[in-house]
């Protein structure tokens, strides 16, 4: 993710968001032929209940314990004009534990119907859980399959204090749907955090004339019928659920590929036509050099979308990041692109350690500006460790706090770190370095103490006072 405001504070450009509009509502197309109760009571079978969190400390109700996903079927029908979901989410998983009941993240929306390996399920709503009962308890180890059926008129999450408005966010002509770092469940029933990765298939039906986008690459042409259109699109590879999108709107695209032979897919809303080449050709200049510096690209196409409604940042959804209400610089796609490795090939098992995201990718801006010929990394290294009252030195960033996630210091502070490291080790293996950690961890998730370890392993160097220092003293780094 960027934060645009920041970062125009920051460059002293100034970009001008326009919001969105909302239309009037028509009737919606049903998932699952029906309507039906809400809720259900739950019942009583023998065994032990997944927790109702995955178990982060910052966030303790996101995600959930006792189970694993595999994967997500979602067939997903939208009509703008009455701004009317209807879905069905088929969710393949394993149980890690005896479960008599288990949870899944979901708020607002009616959910219909449950069935658990096809077996009618009893379930009941608390806030944004989900709890299922199925008939029989699952058994340790068993895997087992999830079909909801539910609908209703999306709400994203608003929390202006800190994240501003994400997950499911309905617009004039569709919805953009940046879902960092809990939007998920605005949409589908998931289990919400990034230490669960699954692979994805979307189905999505919407009036003729409108494009849906989803990750991963299209299978098939879009099919038309009664004056819809049904779009499937398939990530084979893993993902975290709030890299998953479904953007919906009247794009202009441009498809072809990369230099290097990537598939290449940037869409931009009517009023930013004139930024669909720019956004084509340096998504896909970006990434075969980023495959260069930080080892194969982890996916099966790149690209990127603009869309029209004022989203004040741009987020790094698995294959298209998304602009929101905004013609993004070289700087902004550096960003978004490096993400691609670190934060959704390698993705973070908790919050608290989101500068292992957010750092890399703002010094892969700073890479990006070096091999540009422009400031070096050195010079923007410099420039901000001049900065001596800047509040980002009483925020280390190596524990992102709850409150505060997309704080400036686990940006820039983060991306510092990687600069200090390069410092005391050397390019050549600073570069090594980076390469032999994504290919380490290539689809998985990552820590703090994974990266520090390895770098110490591949440098010889005992580096705990530097990440110390940089990661989590609440002082600005007097030596390293």
């Amino acid at each position: 993710m960027r934060d645009i405001g920041r970062l125009a504070l920051a460059s002293t450009t100034i970009i001008s968001l326009i919001a969105s509009t909302a239309c009037t509502a028509s009737s919606g197309e049903s998932g699952d032929g029906g309507a039906g109760p809400s809720s259900k009571p739950a019942s009583t079978a023998p065994g032990t209940a997944g927790a109702a969190g995955i178990g982060d400390p910052d966030f303790p109700k996101d995600g959930n314990g006792g189970y694993d996903v595999r994967h997500y079927r979602l067939k997903l029908g939208y009509e703008p004009a009455a701004k009317r979901l209807d879905a069905v989410a088929s969710i393949d998983a394993t149980a890690l534990q005896d479960l008599s009941r288990f949870n899944l993240d979901l708020t607002g929306l009616d959910v219909r119907t449950i069935k658990v390996d096809g077996a009618p399920a009893a379930f009941s709503r608390e806030g944004h859980e989900l709890t299922v009962t199925p008939a029989q308890t699952l058994a340790a180890g068993r895997p087992f399959a999830v079909r909801v059926a539910y609908g209703g008129r999306p709400e994203p999450i608003r929390d202006a204090d800190n994240l501003g408005v994400y997950g499911f966010i309905p617009t004039a002509d569709g919805a953009f749907v940046t879902c960092q770092p809990n939007g998920a469940k605005t949409w589908f029933p998931a289990n919400d955090h990034p230490a669960d990765k699954a692979t994805f298939d979307f189905e999505i039906t919407v009036p003729k004339g409108v494009t849906a986008l989803a990750n991963g690459e299209m299978a098939g042409r879009p099919r038309e019928s009664g004056g819809k259109t049904t779009f499937v699109w398939r990530e084979r590879h893993p993902m975290v659920t709030y890299l998953a999108t479904m953007t919906l709107g009247k794009f202009q695209l441009r498809e072809g590929r990369t230099a290097a032979g990537l598939p290449n897919l940037a869409a931009a809303d009517p009023k930013y036509a004139s930024a669909l080449n720019d956004l084509y050709t340096l998504s896909g200049k970006i990434t075969d050099y980023w495959s260069t510096v930080f080892g194969p690209y982890p996916f099966g196409s790149t690209g990127g979308v603009v869309d029209d409604y004022a989203a004040g940042y741009a987020l790094e959804n698995q294959t298209k990041p998304m602009y929101g209400g905004f013609d993004p610089d070289e700087g902004i796609i550096a960003h978004e692109l490096a993400h691609q490795w670190f934060g959704n090939s390698l993705s973070i098992k908790r919050w608290q350690e989101l500068w292992l995201n957010e750092g890399f990718a703002t010094y892969a801006e700073w890479l990006w500006s070096e091999h540009k010929g422009e400031e070096t990394a050195e010079q923007i290294f410099q420039r901000h460790y001049g900065s001596l009252e800047s509040p980002m030195w009483e925020y280390p960033p190596g524990k992102a706090r709850p409150d505060d996630l997309f704080n400036n210091s686990v940006y820039t502070r983060g991306g510092m770190t990687l600069h200090a490291l390069r410092q005391r080790i050397g390019d050549k293996t600073f570069f090594d370095l980076l390469r032999a950690y994504t290919a380490r961890y290539k689809y998985g998730a990552v820590t703090t103490d994974e990266f520090i370890a390895m770098a110490e392993e591949r440098s010889g160097k005992q580096l705990d006072g530097l990440f110390q220092a940089w990661l989590f003293t609440p002082q600005r780094p007097a030596s390293w």
